[in-house]
């Protein structure tokens, strides 16, 4: 079932997104959708089911073919469970479903004798539809589920009462259950754990249809697509290969672009010193008229326009004590779930752990102990001489004033820096010129995240605790992190599904295990080849 854009042009507004733009996902590919923030990957998206409409050019899907969108925006999800909202995600499958039911219990009516005949035909038929995948269903939604982290006691219990991020998992459950022909995943691993991305990985790789998919997480694009579509400054491109292969191929094109373009600039300086030279003379009056036409009809060679990432010089953080964290014989339990017991932990001044283990494992629980968020059952936490800590969770964006703009925030926070190293600093996290000025209010949950890291790191802790630090970030504001803390002189304790910044950030790995807690003394390139998987439990 092939999609595909046959010179599409759409504007928001006064932004043009993309003119004439082509191209095609034939069954079995898996295309991964790239360009920068505003690009407009996700109007791609909505042109493709329907929800937007181009305009100029066409939209096609095959005919008859189920498109599967998963999107960021999930809805309110309450008054069933888990399972339950799954299923009834299924597409026509979950109708039939719900139909048999209401039938058994018609056909157990007495009041409803008399409609027997007809109940038990029309039961008939629905049954039959129904054997074609329904009565496989269930099993199926729970293996989704587990795939995707859910313990078998969270499938039957209330879907309301889950988090913002485990009700994203209940929509991408429904979107795989549905088995469409034409899936579309915008951003699928924001809120899932290295296991469950492993899974998906895996789950995907078998699917038999055309996949379109917008992910920050290189190693993720890496690993699942076939080809590239690239939006970049109105033109969409498709370059065969991976995330990577893609990459090098466009700083060739680039290469290749700017010799041109120096090329004919030497060209064209020539030209013009010739016709400034000679235009008032009489005897050269035919050559240069013949120069200035020969200008005139050449098609000139832009420079690469590729986005130039800022970045930030960070300032050293001061020194602390050798001994950092230090926790003594931990105890820690929610009701009967015992998350450790007899915990010894010592963090040195320039280490850099991260922190792996199932979901459910205890790492957030971890961190919260450490900033003294949580406190132990039994057992002691303590932390070392001289240490300014910096922690970094989902609820730091409190500290925002909705009133403010970006720019107001940085500055309220460090009233003696320039405006200029406060604008370059906006620009390193993403909020380069007017960005800058948008209010704290109308900003996405990504772009909040942005903010308090730009504010945490331009004059940085001695400690850092961070709690998916990457979450929501583009790969250019993820590059600048990972520079950022590639520099940074202090310690670090951190927990990240991100594979690409797990490798490039840590020296030490501690792995939280049912049998206790394991540790490594390289990073997590080195807990890979120790451990032989990528993930605890694989």
């Amino acid at each position: 079932m092939t999609v595909r854009l046959d010179s599409v042009s759409k504007r928001h507004g006064r932004q043009l997104l993309f003119v004439d733009a082509s191209f095609s996902v034939e069954p079995g590919q898996r295309a991964g959708l790239v360009g920068p923030n505003g690009s407009g990957k996700s109007t791609i998206f909505r042109l493709i089911v329907g929800e937007e409409m181009p305009d100029s050019g066409n939209v096609i899907t095959s005919k008859n073919a189920t498109i599967g969108y998963f999107s960021q925006n999930v809805g309110e999800m309450a008054g069933r469970t888990v399972i339950e909202e799954v299923l009834a995600g299924a597409g026509e499958v979950s109708v039939i479903g719900a139909e048999l039911k209401d039938l058994e219990l018609a056909m157990a009516d007495p009041e409803r004798m008399d409609e027997l005949d007809a109940l038990v035909d029309r039961f008939g038929f629905v049954q039959a539809r129904y054997a074609l995948g329904g009565y496989s269903l269930d099993a199926r939604a729970r293996e989704i589920l587990a795939g995707l982290s859910f313990r078998a006691a969270a499938v039957d219990d209330d879907v309301g009462k889950l988090s913002g991020g485990w009700k994203m998992r209940v929509a991408l459950a429904q979107i795989l259950l549905q088995r469409p022909e034409i899936l579309l995943l915008d951003e699928p691993t924001n809120h899932l754990d290295i296991e469950s991305i492993i899974w998906l990985e895996q789950f995907l790789k078998q699917f038999a249809g055309a996949l379109i998919i917008t992910s920050h997480d290189r190693e993720f694009l890496n690993r699942m697509v076939t080809h590239i579509v690239e939006i970049d400054g109105g033109e969409v491109k498709t370059y065969t290969g991976n995330f990577d292969f893609y990459e090098e191929q466009r700083r060739i094109a680039d290469v290749q672009q700017a010799a041109q373009h120096a090329r004919q600039e030497a060209m064209l300086a020539k030209e013009r010193a010739f016709i400034a030279r000679f235009k008032a003379r009489a005897s050269h009056a035919a050559q240069v008229q013949s120069r200035v036409k020969k200008l005139e009809k050449i098609e000139l060679v832009a420079p690469p326009s590729r986005r130039e990432r800022q970045r930030f010089e960070f300032r050293k953080p001061p020194r602390s004590g050798d001994d950092v964290i230090m926790l003594e014989g931990v105890r820690k339990a929610y009701g009967d779930h015992v998350i450790y017991d007899g915990l010894d932990l010592l963090v040195r001044r320039g280490e850099r752990w991260c922190v792996m283990g199932v979901n459910g494992a205890g790492k957030t629980t971890l961190l919260k102990l450490i900033a003294e968020e949580t406190s132990a059952d039994s057992g002691e936490v303590r932390i070392g001489a001289s240490v300014k800590m910096g922690y970094f969770a989902q609820h730091a964006m409190e500290v925002l004033e909705a009133d403010q703009t970006v720019f107001e925030f940085l500055q309220s926070a460090f009233p003696t820096a320039s405006v200029g190293q406060l604008r370059t600093l906006a620009g390193a996290f993403g909020f380069s010129g007017d960005e800058a000025d948008k209010k704290c209010r109308v900003l996405s949950g990504g772009e909040k995240a942005r903010v308090v890291l730009a504010q945490m790191l331009y004059d940085p802790p001695n400690l850092l605790v961070l709690d998916e630090p990457t979450n929501h970030l583009d790969m250019d504001t993820k590059e600048t992190l990972v520079e950022a803390l590639r520099d940074y002189e202090g310690t670090m304790v951190f927990v990240s599904h991100d594979r690409k910044f797990l490798s490039q950030v840590s020296n030490r790995v501690l792995e939280l295990t049912p049998e206790g807690p394991k540790t490594y003394g390289g990073g997590y390139t080195e807990y890979v080849a120790a451990s032989g998987h990528e993930a605890p439990g694989l």
